[in-house]
């Protein structure tokens, strides 16, 4: 029988409803669909009055504790936000700023993001990607942004199966991953191949 990976959503959305929780539900969907896992999800306007009180006093309050073992915890990660100002939020980048320095080292990360235009698009490459790689995540090669025209058109349901299945390849190997050992990308790469 094959074990049940944990996969944690970290979805930065605001608003009730959330394209980009909806983006998150769609990813860890097609995620499951390859890999048992087992979600849990962290809505990350729950936790910002947290998240500030922990700047101010350094100091986790229990939901902020919660979320933050969650995510050190987890075997992959995906990670959605929505586009302010050309990149991501404020909360998202304040959240990550508050987990341990090594909570994502080794970790499978699929990021993603949602805008109201695609012009947007790029956030992913210019803001994303260096943030999770300088927190040593190991980031999945395709990543998603869904801007409004997207949702229902050709193309976007494609890219989420195509990027959950990266995703699902790599959270058998995150097992491998332990405190003091992070398994490097290559060989988690060749392990992959193999």
């Amino acid at each position: 029988m094959t074990d049940r990976r944990k996969l944690v959503v970290v979805s930065a959305g605001l608003s009730v409803p959330s394209s980009t929780r909806l983006l998150a539900d769609r990813l860890a969907a097609a995620v499951g669909r390859t890999e048992p896992v087992d979600i849990q999800v962290v809505e990350l306007r729950d936790l910002a009055v947290e998240i500030a009180h922990n700047f101010t006093n350094g100091f986790a309050g229990k939901a902020l504790t919660a979320a933050q073992d969650a995510v050190a915890g987890a075997d992959g990660l995906i990670v959605v936000t929505p586009v302010f100002s050309a990149s991501y939020s404020g909360l998202f980048k304040s959240f990550f700023d508050v987990l341990d320095k090594d909570a994502l080292a080794g970790k499978p990360v699929l990021i993603a993001a949602t805008g109201g235009s695609g012009r947007h698009s790029l956030v992913l490459e210019h803001a994303l990607r260096p943030l999770f790689a300088y927190l040593r995540a190991v980031i999945v090669p395709t990543a998603v942004y869904a801007a409004s025209e997207d949702w229902g058109a050709e193309g976007l349901a494609e890219r989420i199966d195509r990027a959950a299945g990266e995703l699902a390849a790599l959270l058998p190997l995150a097992a491998r991953r332990t405190e003091d050992t992070v398994v490097p990308f290559a060989e988690q790469l060749a392990a992959l191949r193999s």
